[in-house]
């Protein structure tokens, strides 16, 4: 049975899934029925960070401009790009491989933007049913669970929650924090 997190908690993933080696992350999101005169497009972006909690490197920044990380083995994925959110089930997906993250990622921020959120009037505030969840690979079980609850009414950017590691293992952090400014926000803030 998956763990449901609140805001701001945190959890080891080694005593919720242990020998859990791999994740599916998935995000998910319905759009209330308002008419801004242009279709939503939510688009999930992962930020591969150091130790002083920002980017590595421009590559590691995973978005649907480059959807792989950079390692060898490319241990973290974004699985697609979908550009309505119609539908059950999660939105987007990006598949992490927690055994062979490089040991420099120290934490791997998971977020979500609105495209063109200015230009189209859109805002998270006209998002409802948001959550991001943790499966495990390899037997298909839902481990955590995050359901965004606020309001964002003028937010255009969230970061949703935080792998991060301590004490040599992997660990979750529900972040739900949101920001005006889109991507752009966020980069600054991991730059």
């Amino acid at each position: 049975m998956a763990i449901s997190l609140q805001k701001g908690q945190k959890v080891s993933l080694e005593k919720v899934a242990p020998g859990l080696q791999a994740g599916l992350i998935g995000l998910g999101w319905d759009v209330k029925q308002t008419d801004t005169g242009a279709d939503f497009d939510l688009d999930a972006s992962v930020f591969l960070l150091g130790a002083n909690e920002k980017l590595i490197s421009d590559k590691h920044l995973i978005f649907y401009n480059n959807q792989t990380s950079p390692d060898g083995n490319k241990s973290v994925q974004l699985m697609g790009d979908n550009r309505t959110g119609e539908g059950s089930g999660d939105d987007e997906v990006i598949i992490a491989d927690l055994r062979n993250i490089p040991e420099e990622v120290e934490r791997i921020a998971i977020t979500v933007t609105i495209y063109d959120a200015d230009a189209r009037k859109q805002n998270f505030g006209q998002v409802r049913n948001a959550y991001v969840r943790l499966v495990n690979v390899e037997n298909k079980q839902e481990v955590i669970r995050y359901d965004l609850e606020e309001d964002f009414s003028i937010e255009t950017a969230l970061i949703m929650a935080e792998l991060y590691r301590k004490d040599g293992e992997w660990r979750v952090n529900a972040v739900g924090e949101g920001y005006q400014g889109g991507l752009q926000s966020l980069l600054d803030r991991y730059s």
